[in-house]
């Protein structure tokens, strides 16, 4: 019994491989129907899972580009979003056939062949377009030559530097790779060098132009071996025309609009404080609406930051003006004051000029009426000097003392306190309203001066 049961389920297994064999060679028979007896010929044999001259030397893969669009250019997250036609050519021995015309297949017939295994590189997000069908072309022609064509919207990342952000050039890179074979089974190259890539003369961006385009052929280094890589590099140059209508005249014309407050009056503090506060929170206001389109990179210290920070200033710095200039009206007296002050202290210093005079006048009258006691006296204190040391008390006559002669202690103190004045005077502005005067001239010289250091060197540099 169990010989006859393990002999029934061999033949079972015998009959099931039997009837898939059999279905199989119906399915080739029904496909080899559909197909025109030229292709039929060239499939028969044919292995799509090894590649051309499989034991001959790699098999060299020419490539074309033919962009169609470029949609998006995104700082934020470094990266551009474009569409192209990528044509790839390589010669398969198995496919030569007679005749002088290609064959043009149905893109679903590429099932059948060999084709190379290209991948973009630095690609973050790709798809084939499908509608109506996959766009695909192959094309066969008598030398064996195929001509494979597709249609691929990808998303590739960009190395972007922004320090000179909006007037920067960006250079960016299309790579194409193949993934399995290395450089012993598959060699890429550009079919008609820096040519080989088409549809920028045409193409229109947003924000950029395309300035220069070129191409290069390289090796990828992995573990697994060296690969071969075509590069397509592309310099954009950011059209600056919509910052400078967004961003560089607003911010310009707040900075001027700081200045209005140098023609107000001192005493008008709720016009000025006004104006000032307006200015710096609008200002406010548009740096952070510049930097809402930009990454969020502390390492990037972009071109329209500078020039925010600048305008910044200089209104931050016409509001501190008016603060510093009030506060000298405050702590500092009227000029007109100043000037009875001192026609006051000129006055004072003449009157006790005339006092001392009158003094001195009197004095020297005093002096003149004891003159001729004055010229007697010499012989008798002569006489009196010589008989002087014979005096039993041996004592020496003491000379007369002249009155002291009046000093002139008021004028050394109005001196002194007008000195002083001077000094205080000279830490002191005199008039407050020149502050305004000289901020007239000098912010707008200044603003002018920083704009043309900055353009200068973010153009040319």
């Amino acid at each position: 019994m169990a010989h006859s049961v393990s002999g029934g389920t061999v033949l079972t297994i015998l009959l099931i491989s039997r009837l898939l064999e059999n279905s199989l060679l119906n399915a080739e028979v029904k496909e080899g129907e559909i197909l025109p007896p030229t292709i039929q010929k060239l499939m028969k044999g044919y292995n799509k899972y090894l590649r051309p001259f499989f034991d001959n030397g790699p098999v060299t893969v020419g490539m074309s580009l033919d962009i169609a669009s470029i949609d998006t250019i995104s700082e934020i997250n470094m990266d551009y979003t474009a569409t192209i036609f990528l044509r790839q050519r390589w010669t398969d021995e198995r496919l030569v056939f007679e005749g002088n015309k290609s064959l043009s297949l149905d893109g679903r017939l590429v099932e059948l062949l060999w084709v190379p295994d290209t991948f973009i590189v630095d690609s973050k997000k790709s798809f084939l377009h499908d509608i109506t069908v996959e766009n695909r072309l192959i094309r066969i022609f008598p030398n064996g030559t195929v001509l494979y064509a597709l249609r691929i919207t990808t998303t590739v990342a960009c190395n972007m530097d922004l320090t000179k952000y909006p007037m920067d050039k960006q250079t960016c890179t299309l790579q194409l790779e193949s993934w399995g074979y290395n450089i012993n089974d598959v060699m890429f190259y550009w079919t008609r060098g820096n040519e080989s890539v088409s549809g920028l003369d045409t193409l229109q961006l947003a924000q950029y132009t395309v300035e220069d385009h070129y191409t290069s052929v390289s090796e990828a280094v992995y573990e697994t071996g060296h690969y071969p890589r075509l590069v397509f590099h592309f310099e954009l140059k950011r059209s600056i025309l919509y910052f400078i209508l967004e961003t560089y005249v607003p911010s310009s014309l707040l900075v001027v609009l700081s200045w209005v407050s140098f023609w107000i009056s001192l005493s008008s503090v709720p016009a000025r404080i006004c104006i000032g506060v307006t200015t710096v929170l609008t200002m406010t206001t548009l740096m952070m609406g510049a930097r809402t389109s930009l990454p969020n990179a502390n390492c990037f210290i972009k071109a329209i930051d500078v020039y925010l920070g600048i305008c910044f200033s200089f209104i931050f710095g016409a509001l501190i003006e008016y603060a510093v200039a009030h506060f000298c009206t405050l702590t500092h007296p009227d000029a007109h004051m100043l000037m009875m002050y001192g026609h006051q202290m000129h006055d004072m210093e003449d009157e006790m000029n005339g006092i001392v005079t009158t003094i001195s006048t009197h004095s020297n009258r005093a002096k003149r009426r004891k003159e001729p006691a004055v010229t007697s006296a010499p012989v008798t204190a002569s006489a009196e000097l010589t008989v002087g040391p014979s005096s039993p008390s041996g004592s020496e006559p003491k000379p007369e003392v002249s009155p002291p002669e009046p000093t002139n202690w008021c004028l050394t103190t109005l001196a002194t306190l007008r000195k002083i004045f001077r000094y205080l005077s000279c830490c002191h502005i005199k008039n407050p309203h020149h502050i305004d005067n000289y901020s007239r001239v000098t912010f707008p010289l200044s603003f002018v001066m920083v704009n043309l250091l900055y353009w200068t060197y973010y153009l040319y540099f």
